[in-house]
């Protein structure tokens, strides 16, 4: 847990929910720590001056004007350790972020570094701060008083509506559902408990409350401090946003592009409840609150709701969503077959289900996964039921997978059902001799397709002998039914296999795996091996990259060790990494693992067809599953999750503890290959109620982006039996930077009613990667020696020649983007900005401490210029100067990174298609030079990493230099929006800066 500073805290039931509340906190003063340059902590008493213009503090050696600072003299005030001094490594564990705050302050840009007790004492002093620095010079009126705010005329016209008998009060109970109404998910004795509480405040016992108290008890339980803290943050007028404030919001704070002020209107007419407030176009705290809990700021990009990936290659490069007992509602063992288990699971998006067919009772055949005869379901009905439901939930192609136990002429009857029923679904077609790989998702669309066994073409009867499957013989054992003894000295069943059902099979032909060697050479593309769960998990472990290169071009579905007779699941991600694409799931069993394959599979319009990693697909390339760390190529990323607070969460279910308050807090769990996997906690709320506030900052290391999966769980410290709260699974590709409600599940992956986490995402790139998650973001700075990725030597004297002459254009690629993120994260830090802060935040934060200081220097963006030098008029503070240096450091390597990322990446370029020359010939090559063996091994392994690397530099090379476009950018952009940028035109498109690079062709 992290370490928190010892003393004092604000009481509990203090609750800071309006500028006033903060003011009077300061005004109260409170305990602050003081932090000295020399890195040394010292407790002193701050308090806000009764006329509102400066903070003093006590005990000072100084005389007491000296321990000041005037309000008026305040350029700045920092959240988080973003001072040199609050960074200093003697400090960095004595405290968290949260607790931390500065004060920039005087023409020298001096800084007064604090730590607070809590993040609550943060956010009173720095709200309070921010308000009077910027109302300040308007000598505002005495908190409290004056011309009722928008919010406060609203909830009294709320309260006027429902005061029917116009007599001024309105009875409890009214009150109640009145607050109810206007907050879904509140409970009814909190509101109950907040009335007694004011009515006995206020000497006003009663059934019935006036308007001033209604509007109090609806302040103190609707306001969320995090919230308010935010929009203050914002706001350039007191406690509402503007449509310019707005739209900065969503600009600078949530990523968003090109939103106009016609598009922020829009959000303040569907959100704020206030007709005043409509009318103005202003958002105040309500509907501010409403709109980052809608569905317009939902933290999974809506772009991900509908198919939004290349649906056009061959079915081997996707993952399938697919069942394995799917008609089970219970486990394997005492579960009832049950119709409606086809039903959901088509209904979630599964494209492949697995059907046992068994002998039935009345001469034809039948499904059941269960020991109980009584249990099984008419073939017939199973697949009208497919045929009804198929395309209902996706219209990509459904796969069948029939694992045959029944005789010949029940087979008969099963194949005529199938044709009779589907159709024109069915596929049928032969598969193309000439083609490599599988036809793709778009051209089967709307079709079914049956895996099953095939007769070999030498069989000319209407039945024939052919291997059987491993899968579906444990619950013959179970029935009774395994007449059929394994042949002597192991080898396969044979079974009989009827001609009409063998005719059914095309493109999902079920062979027997033998190894991976005789898959290259024999195997074709249209015929595809199922695996047991422990054979597919050794090869993981074993041979991965083999694993990885058979799944290139052919199916392979992985099903349930026969050991798992509580329909227990296996974890998908184990298979996931090595490109396995058919992992059959329980998904009649909730849980991680359920959660997992639910989640994954809503990144693609929940269609459930998810396009494998491009490293996955490529003829040629490089990708071990069990790396510990970053891969070549691929940009890795570092995840920034603020978890602030959670809203209305429920009791665990099967708790068997008294009362109603939990004491929650929340892991946070990355899954993906084993180099990503991780878990990180926060600290538990205690007696929080049901809207616990965290506030704590995790950081996660992603090494392959498009195959990780964040999993928020929210479990009870103070549990007795259940601790299990809810849950949210969301692929890291689907992640929205910036404010988010994260909308909570059950165990079973049902939506909880109101109940939700509020967290602040930011995705940055990690130091040597490419472009944060499509935003211009920068990395992390950490004192190393500069790693270059170099290629590897193969043993064949013509083809490391060919990759040696990309030696150096290697370390140029990796020294243009290594100096750019290092000139980038050095400027961001002197604006007192995170990594995470985009370019437009910069110039937005220089240009408010010039435009806060009546004698602010001259400082001026020219934006005639393509690469926008700032310049200075006259003396300019130390501070300053060193803002100007790291801006000019950053413009030039930018400008660097320009106009010779073309060269450098033609010179890539050019290396790989060299290489890949080589490629057809590999094997005439091998012979010639006489590899075998390890040797061999070793040299592909070269080839494919030195293929990946030249290819993945090129791309985070092309990359870069887009986002050097983009920040470019952002600076005329904000230059012209904040007023310090001069000879502007219209802010240049990122693409007409420049050409953009060619694409790299897979």
């Amino acid at each position: 847990k992290k370490k928190t500073v010892s003393f004092s805290s604000m009481p509990n039931d203090r609750k800071i929910n309006s500028t006033a509340a903060c003011i009077s906190l300061m005004l109260e003063g409170c305990e602050l720590k003081k932090v000295r340059s020399n890195s040394r902590m010292y407790s002193r008493f701050f308090v806000l001056d009764a006329d509102m213009r400066s903070v003093r503090w006590e005990p000072s050696k100084k005389d007491s004007e000296k321990a000041k600072i005037e309000i008026k003299s305040v350029k700045e005030v920092r959240v988080g350790k973003k001072t040199p001094v609050l960074r200093s490594n003697g400090l960095s564990d004595q405290f968290p972020d949260e607790c931390a705050f500065s004060i920039i302050y005087g023409d020298n840009y001096e800084s007064l570094d604090l730590v607070a007790s809590s993040a609550d004492v943060v956010s009173a002093w720095v709200m309070g701060l921010r308000y009077l620095v910027s109302y300040g010079k308007h000598s505002p009126e005495a908190p409290g008083t004056g011309h009722p705010s928008l919010r406060t005329s609203w909830i009294s016209s709320v309260f006027d509506l429902a005061d029917l008998e116009k007599s001024g009060r309105i009875p409890v109970s009214r009150a109640v559902q009145l607050i109810k109404a206007l907050n879904p998910g509140m409970k009814t004795s909190t509101i109950e408990l907040k009335f007694k509480e004011l009515q006995k405040a206020s000497e006003r016992p009663g059934t019935e409350v006036a308007c001033d108290l209604f509007v109090e008890a609806y302040c103190e339980l609707c306001t969320r401090p995090e919230i308010f803290f935010l929009l203050v943050q914002f706001s350039s007028n007191k406690e509402y946003l503007g449509v310019k404030d707005l739209l900065m919001f969503l600009e600078v704070e949530q990523g968003m592009e090109g939103v106009t002020e016609e598009k922020c209107l829009e959000i303040v007419s569907k959100y704020e409840p206030s007709k005043e407030g409509r009318e103005k176009g202003y958002l105040a705290i309500d509907g501010f609150t409403r709109y980052l809990l809608s569905a317009d700021c939902s933290i999974f990009d809506p772009q991900h709701r509908k198919v939004c990936q290349d649906m056009a290659q061959p079915l081997s490069h996707y993952y399938i969503s697919s069942a394995h007992s799917a008609c089970l509602l219970e486990d394997n063992f005492w579960g009832r077959s049950d119709i409606s288990g086809y039903i959901s699971a088509l209904g979630l998006g599964c494209r492949s289900i697995e059907l046992v067919l068994w002998d039935g009772p009345e001469g034809e055949p039948v499904v059941y996964t269960s020991p109980s005869a009584a249990s099984c379901v008419p073939f017939r009905a199973v697949v009208g039921l497919i045929d009804q439901h198929a395309f209902t939930a996706s219209a990509y192609p459904l796969i069948l997978c029939l694992v045959v136990r029944c005789s010949a002429p029940q087979q008969r009857l099963a194949a005529q059902c199938l044709r009779k029923t589907l159709g024109e679904k069915l596929y049928l077609e032969p598969p193309n001799p000439v083609a490599s790989y599988l036809p793709s998702p778009e051209e089967l669309k709307g079709r079914i397709l049956i895996k099953g066994k095939k007769l070999p073409p030498t069989c000319e009867d209407s039945e024939g002998e052919v291997s059987d499957e491993e899968e579906g013989w444990e619950l013959a054992r179970r029935l009774g039914q395994e007449d059929r003894e394994a042949p002597e000295g192991g080898g396969l069943r044979r079974v009989r296999l009827s001609r009409e059902l063998s005719e059914l099979v095309s493109l999902c032909q079920a062979v027997p795996f033998q190894d991976f060697e005789s898959s290259r050479r024999g195997q074709r593309y249209w015929e595809m091996c199922s695996f047991s769960e422990v054979e597919a998990g050794r090869f993981a472990n074993e041979c991965p990259a083999e694993l990885v290169s058979y799944n290139k071009r052919f199916l392979s579905r992985i099903y349930p060790s026969p050991m798992r007779i509580d329909a227990s699941n296996m974890n998908p991600q184990d298979f996931w990494k090595c490109g396995c694409q058919m992992v059959a799931m329980n998904y009649q069993t909730p849980g991680l693992m359920m959660d997992l394959n639910a989640g994954w599979f809503r990144q693609n319009g929940a269609c459930g067809y998810v396009l494998r990693p491009a490293i996955m697909r490529e003829e040629v390339s490089y990708f071990s599953a069990n790396a510990k760390d970053s891969l070549p190529g691929v940009s890795a990323q570092l995840l920034h999750l603020k978890v602030i607070s959670g809203q209305n969460l429920p009791k665990p279910k099967g708790s068997g503890a008294k009362g109603e308050v939990v004491e929650p807090y929340v892991c946070a769990e990355i899954h993906g290959i084993p180099a990503d996997c991780a878990e990180h906690r926060t600290k538990t709320a205690l007696q929080s109620g049901d809207n616990p506030i965290f506030d704590e900052s995790l950081e996660f290391q992603i090494n392959l982006p498009e195959l990780a999966v964040l999993r928020f769980v929210v479990l009870d410290d103070d549990y007795i039996g259940d601790e299990f709260i809810a849950q949210y699974t969301i692929p890291f590709e689907c992640l929205q930077p910036g404010y988010r409600h994260v909308p909570l599940q059950s165990l079973a992956g049902e939506p909880l009613p109101h109940a939700t986490l509020f967290v602040h995402v930011a995705i940055t790139d990690r130091r040597g990667g490419g472009k944060g998650h499509r935003r211009g973001l920068a990395g992390r700075r950490g004192r190393r020696v500069r790693e270059y990725t170099s290629t590897k030597a193969t043993g064949i004297k013509a083809i490391d020649e060919v990759f040696r002459t990309a030696t150096q254009p290697l370390r140029e690629a990796t020294d243009l983007r290594e100096n750019v993120q290092n000139a980038l994260v050095s400027f961001k830090e002197l604006c007192g900005l995170t990594p995470a802060a985009n370019m437009k935040q910069c110039i937005l934060t220089v240009s408010t401490w010039l435009l806060h200081s009546d004698s602010a220097p001259s400082v001026t963006l020219n934006l005639a210029e393509q690469y926008p030098p700032m310049e200075a008029q006259g003396p300019i503070p130390d501070l300053l100067r060193k803002v100007l240096t790291a801006y000019e450091t950053m413009i030039q390597t930018s400008r660097t990174l320009i106009e010779s990322a073309d060269a450098v990446y033609g010179k890539l370029i050019q290396a790989q298609q060299a290489g890949m020359d080589f490629h057809k010939e590999l094997h005439r090559i091998e012979t010639k030079e006489g590899l075998r063996g390890r040797k061999l091994q070793k040299a592909l392994e070269s080839f494919a990493w030195n293929i990946t690397v030249l290819k993945g530099q090129a791309d985070l090379l092309k990359h870069a230099k887009a986002e050097a476009l983009d920040n470019l950018w952002q600076i005329h952009n904000a230059g012209q929006s904040c007023g310090i940028g001069r000879n502007g035109s219209a802010s240049p498109e990122p693409s007409r800066l420049q050409a953009p690079l060619e694409p790299i062709p897979e």
